[in-house]
């Protein structure tokens, strides 16, 4: 399904902003972005990873204050967190890395402490991702990154003692392995904080090298048939590579990897506009998450290809239900139809509004200049 072609400007335009309002109406008091406010198993949480993205869309889009107090929200965190990170960072120096169970949680309350319900919490995309979206917000809009600086070296600190470890995946699964999105989200964050030139020389020359480190470990340990893996020594491939030739831009969407990246997500995972996970999702059945075709459609557009940009960004739109909220994902075509059930019986419906998937319609209507005129003058306020 497609908009028509002659509501096809319009539509995208009037849904860039209404998504955009409800993000800004969701927002909590304290800056943080709730996952969703609905879903029994994310209400009450807001994640590095996903607020990052959604602080991008925000910013993109002219929204500054709104994906400001997101940062200082994550800053605050952070630096509660500080005697935990010396911990971590000087027991991986000694050699005798903390348990996983030790690392920092990948989602916190809206208070910014650390949930008590179990989940699968040790990820590290997060703490590159808002390191990334600060980056891009302050090459956006001028701002001071100085009232950052002590949260963004922590976050160095942390992510340079750490990045080698395996750990959950953007997913919350497969805790074994060393996945490349996470990598990318690492260097891409790494990559930002040294460009934000807040950071002391022992901090950006440990960034510097920690980056250039996984880059390389990408291109050599990351790659199977010419596509980025989804995890290293994995062949497979995983739709959230797409951030990584896309937004992240830690290979250029118009590189010969980034090409075959996306045409393996492509060939793999998407019917129709709608892009899938990976091919092994059961998750609610294992659906079309609109959020991810969004961020491969900001890889066709670095890549050039404006056109197969804007059918994604038409699939994403087309999803949105009658008062405008996006899901999470959604069904019609379904890898493991008989997996619904067992999901809906433990958490309900799939998430909807899931403010990630507006955040990343917003995020590729800008890149394809689809969005009329939006707020800019917000950001000055």
């Amino acid at each position: 399904m497609t908009l028509p072609e002659i509501d096809r400007p319009r539509s995208i335009a009037r849904l860039a902003e209404s998504s955009a309002d409800l993000i800004a109406a969701l927002q909590d008091a304290g800056g943080a972005y709730p996952a969703s406010p609905t879903f029994s198993a994310y209400a009450g949480y807001s994640w590095f990873r996903d607020g990052a993205f959604i602080a991008d869309g925000m910013s993109s889009y002219g929204r500054a204050e709104s994906a400001e107090r997101f940062f200082d929200w994550c800053a605050r965190v952070l630096e509660s967190h500080a005697d935990e990170i010396a911990a971590i960072t000087a027991a991986a120096d000694e050699g005798r890395p903390v348990a996983d169970g030790a690392m920092l949680p990948t989602r916190f309350t809206f208070e910014g402490r650390a949930g008590v319900d179990e989940w699968w919490d040790f990820q590290l995309d997060g703490y590159g991702t808002w390191l990334w979206a600060v980056g891009e917000h302050v090459r956006r809009h001028g701002t001071d990154a100085s009232r950052w600086v002590r949260a963004i070296e922590l976050s160095v600190a942390y992510l340079c003692s750490s990045w080698r470890r395996p750990c959950f995946d953007w997913w919350e699964e497969h805790a074994m392995h060393v996945h490349v999105s996470t990598l990318g989200c690492i260097a891409a964050g790494l990559r930002e904080a040294v460009a934000l030139g807040v950071l002391d020389a022992a901090h950006e020359a440990s960034a510097t090298r920690v980056e250039a480190e996984i880059v390389e470990l990408i291109r050599t340990d990351g790659v199977a048939h010419g596509h980025l893996a989804k995890w290293l020594g994995s062949t497979a491939v995983d739709a959230s590579l797409a951030s990584v030739v896309g937004l992240l831009e830690v290979v250029p969407g118009g590189s010969d990897l980034g090409r075959a990246t996306t045409a393996a997500i492509e060939h793999d995972l998407t019917v129709d506009g709608g892009v899938h996970r990976y091919l092994d999702d059961t998750f609610y059945g294992g659906g079309r998450w609109p959020l991810l075709s969004c961020m491969l459609g900001v890889a066709h557009a670095r890549a050039g290809d404006l056109d197969r940009a804007r059918e994604l960004l038409d699939w994403a739109a087309s999803t949105a239900a009658r008062d405008g909220a996006l899901p999470e994902q959604v069904g019609g075509h379904l890898l493991a139809p008989e997996r619904v059930d067992e999901w809906v019986e433990r958490w309900g419906p799939v998430a909807q509004p899931l403010l990630w998937s507006h955040a990343m319609l917003i995020r590729l209507a800008v890149e394809l200049d689809a969005v009329g005129a939006p707020n800019a003058a917000e950001a000055t306020e």
